[in-house]
């Protein structure tokens, strides 16, 4: 069937939604959490584990996919699925978030972005039509139009300057896509983005503008950039209520397991962070019993213990927080395996238990069990 998000059931207590994506590459049950694959590896994990952990779909970067290994290797590969050996869905950023941090190195003008390398500093350019033909190239199920990341305190009159940009850049990059087809034989979709910054009018007439454009799904970017996390759950409210119900609703780069169940409960049903696998590498996890630095001295001789005693992950069943903590202070490599199996896990079984409640009916209570246990306040 054609490329296609079907909402299954909404919380008759919040906004929150059971769907499911359907694609060529398999079905994808929402809310879902995409773990991040910038340049086609999810680090320091591989596409078996990644499926054994119960992973849907996974982000790719086309930012960094464009620079390194580029277009050219990536259409003789026959795409990103064949080249990384990943036969579930792929979504692929626009790179635009990468393009516009890219302080003193980049210039925007009507056209695109013109940006040099972070790897050579060799000049070039993003323009919405480029770049839908690049993320045809790397050839995702669905791909993201090209936008400029507003920061999340900018002022008024440059967050309805930089929607205006990302407003016509979008009929540009429809326009675009409407005339190319994908290149490998399975189906292709593109999602809009809504920008407009803390500023409610704007961000409502980016959503109807959007939505114009919104076949499958449409997502919420220029969140977690800046701004209070209060005005972050402001803005979902509102989004809520104006996003198209029967539309896969995306939330960019968000966040901690707080952040993806308050956005549940206000209607999102995709999320993509690299905080499980960054924060692994750096001696932190999270647990059932909140987050835990497994590197901490306190835990050098805590040889029977896992690292969550309520997890069935591979690497909570096989080992002590005793010998992570001696992984990482001997600078052993597999410490970043297993603290990244061990997060990627959580995050998977967070939304899978989340969708199990959502289909019981009893989502806001297990929710508001689980922020008190963390010790946060419900937003």
């Amino acid at each position: 069937m054609p490329l296609a998000f079907r909402l299954l059931k909404t919380s008759s207590r919040s906004a929150a939604r059971l769907g499911r994506i359907f694609t060529d590459h398999g079905p994808v049950e929402t809310p879902v959490f995409m773990p991040v694959g910038t340049a086609g590896s999810v680090k320091a994990v591989n596409p078996h584990q990644l499926e054994a952990l119960g992973a849907q779909m996974i982000l790719g970067n086309t930012y960094h996919l464009y620079l390194r290994p580029g277009t050219e290797l990536l259409k003789e590969a026959g795409g990103l699925h064949r080249f990384m050996r990943w036969n579930r869905p792929i979504l692929t950023d626009s790179g635009g978030f990468q393009v516009f941090s890219l302080n003193g190195i980049r210039k925007l003008t009507e056209e695109g972005c013109v940006f040099r390398s972070h790897i050579d500093g060799s000049s070039h350019v993003f323009t919405p039509e480029n770049n839908v033909d690049v993320q045809r190239a790397i050839g995702a199920d669905v791909v993201m139009a090209l936008d400029e990341c507003c920061p999340g305190d900018a002022d008024r009159a440059y967050a309805e300057k930089s929607l205006r940009l990302t407003q016509r850049w979008l009929e540009r990059f429809a326009e675009r896509f409407e005339a190319t087809s994908p290149l490998y034989g399975h189906d292709q979709t593109f999602f809009p983005i809504v920008q407009g910054c803390v500023y409610p009018d704007l961000r409502e007439e980016a959503a109807e503008h959007a939505a114009r454009f919104a076949k499958v799904g449409i997502a919420v970017g220029g969140l977690a950039v800046g701004e209070p996390a209060e005005k972050m759950y402001e803005v979902l409210d509102l989004m809520s209520r104006v996003l198209p119900p029967d539309r896969a609703h995306y939330l960019m780069g968000v966040g901690t397991p707080e952040n993806l169940l308050e956005a549940v409960s206000r209607g999102i049903d995709m999320f993509d962070c690299v905080m499980p696998c960054r924060n692994a590498r750096n001696g932190v996890v999270f647990t059932w019993e909140g987050r835990l630095s497994y590197k901490a001295a306190k835990h050098a001789r805590e040889l029977d213990r896992p690292l969550d005693p309520e997890c069935g992950c591979y690497t909570c069943r096989n080992f002590s927080r005793a010998y992570l903590r001696h992984l990482f202070n001997a600078g052993e490599l597999l410490v970043h395996q297993l603290a990244t199996i061990h997060n990627l896990h959580f995050y998977q079984d967070l939304m899978a238990r989340t969708r199990a409640h959502l289909r019981d009916g009893d989502f806001e209570d297990w929710r508001d069990g689980l922020l008190a246990r963390w010790g946060a306040k419900k937003g």
